[in-house]
């Protein structure tokens, strides 16, 4: 009988090394780190320049992750059939070009526009460095991931100092201006080192069954056809234009997300792999406390009134923004590989239930302490390092179940859950601005995280080893049936 193979193409690059190729994707990575982990420096300034509601600044950074992670599917189509050079290439410009458009915005509307861009740009390098890593390290999924996720946590704690000095010493257009075209040039001449994997035997797989599937799933035998998809697109649209000829924009978002689960999942359940629905709500209830703090740290610390106070920890002080800020970025960073190595060795929801049940309690226990400034600083560092896993452990669990062939746009699709989280970050700074502090965001956080930890051993656990049994299962049947037809598939 001929054995079937999961073909990946064969790369003939002279940077067609496994290590290498980790590294391009850590250094792309922490190039577009700042247009997310950055942006909070300059909330305050825009404000102060402007006059602006800050819920209203805040949607420039929605706009800036959905379109980082919605379109991450369609960029992963591209770096499946045509390679990720060209994909990265143009990522580096967008990241340019937005960054360079939000030194000279002076309306909403251009911050809005700038920020599109921005996050067009970071999720095409995004997506095509995690799905690269998927795809090199088949065994060590967690790891690879994990590592090159640590890149955009980790990336933009080297420069909080720096932003931070420049905003003050030449204002925030230049600071936007100088670091985006310096971080775009870099990632566009890396693109050029970019490479596949070569081929990766279906035996391989076997071997590790229990963990991988050993079948490939497209993204449509995923999420279901295009059609319903096409449809519920139009459905959202006209939806959410009737909503803003209303005056109802501000519930647009909490609409969406609402389609997104009600019609999207009800797509997926009946034309789709169900499993995927429960990923993707468990990467909602995570993803939103996260993005919630990390765009809104700053804020957050002057509300506190504990942003400028000096806090001393191990001989180093600093104030306790810039102290957080630096702090929080580096375990953001360290987590990812941290939690993904971890998760190659007692697997994925063993460790998902450790680190978002930990990410709960450093969110509750920052909601109790976090007025004091040292408590400011660790219980932050906590919540940020419990939070950064996801963007390791969840890419990872998404290519062993549904195989490596699609692994980027299969992982991109599941990345559009922090696009869908994303539509929250708004409605935060109207609760604090109705209730009068983040009591209630810290409480709504950390009760999310606790169900998705419980909800990682007791439903998806379980569910997944079913699903990915029944994969094998099929598999072996189709090879026995070549037996039967002299061999041949």
């Amino acid at each position: 009988m001929n054995q079937a193979v999961n073909v990946l193409p064969l790369s003939r690059s002279i940077f067609a090394s496994k290590w290498l190729q980790l590294i391009i994707g850590i250094v792309c990575m922490t190039m577009i780190a700042n247009l997310q982990y950055g942006w909070t420096f300059f909330v305050p300034d825009i404000q102060k320049q402007f006059g602006w509601d800050r819920a209203s600044i805040q949607i420039a950074f929605t706009l800036f992750v959905l379109f980082e992670t919605w379109l991450v599917p369609i960029e992963g189509w591209f770096v499946d059939n045509y390679g990720p050079q060209i994909v990265v290439f143009l990522g580096g410009l967008a990241c340019a070009l937005g960054w360079s458009l939000n030194s000279y915005a002076t309306t909403l509307g251009g911050y809005y526009t700038a920020q599109i861009i921005a996050g067009i740009g970071a999720g095409a390098v995004y997506g095509t460095c995690i799905g690269n890593s998927l795809k090199w390290f088949p065994k060590r999924r967690g790891l690879a991931a994990g590592l090159t996720a640590a890149g955009f946590g980790a990336g933009s704690a080297l420069t909080v100092i720096p932003i931070q000095a420049m905003i003050k010493d030449e204002g925030f257009q230049n600071t936007f201006l100088y670091f985006g075209l310096g971080q775009g040039i870099i990632i566009c001449l890396l693109a050029y080192a970019m490479a596949v994997p070569t081929r990766q035997s279906k035996a391989d797989l076997i071997k590790h069954a229990s963990v991988n599937s050993i079948r490939d799933f497209t993204t449509r035998q995923i999420i279901g056809p295009n059609r319903p998809w096409i449809l519920a697109i139009l459905f959202a649209l006209i939806g959410a234009l009737t909503m803003w000829s209303l005056d109802l924009q501000f519930y647009i978002p909490l609409a969406l997300a609402a389609v997104i689960f009600l019609v999207g999942g009800g797509i997926i359940w009946k034309q789709g792999q169900p499993i995927f629905i429960l990923m993707y709500f468990m990467f909602v209830l995570v993803g939103a406390g996260g993005l919630i703090v990390t765009a809104n740290l700053a804020p957050i610390s002057l509300d506190l009134q504990v942003g400028k106070v000096p806090v001393t920890i191990a001989w180093l002080t600093l104030p306790a923004l810039t102290f957080a800020a630096t702090l929080d970025r580096t375990l953001n960073g360290v987590t990812r590989p941290f939690f993904g190595w971890v998760s190659d060795h007692i697997g994925r929801e063993n460790t998902m239930f450790i680190a978002f049940m930990l990410e709960g309690v450093g969110i509750f226990m920052l909601y109790k302490f976090g007025a004091d400034p040292f408590w400011f600083v660790v219980l932050s560092g906590m919540v940020f390092f419990a939070w950064g896993e996801i963007y390791s452990l969840f890419p990872a669990t998404c290519t062993d179940t549904f195989g490596a062939k699609f692994a980027t746009s299969n992982a991109g699709m599941l990345y559009t859950a922090k696009g869908t989280a994303a539509l929250l970050v708004p409605y935060a700074s109207s609760i604090q601005k109705s209730t009068g502090s983040w009591d209630m965001v810290f409480l709504l956080a950390a009760g999310a995280n606790i169900l998705a930890a419980v909800l990682a051993v007791g439903a998806l656990k379980p569910w997944r080893h079913k699903a990915i049994a029944g994969h094998e299962r099929r598999s072996v049947a189709r090879d026995d049936s070549t037996v039967g037809l002299g061999g041949r598939i």
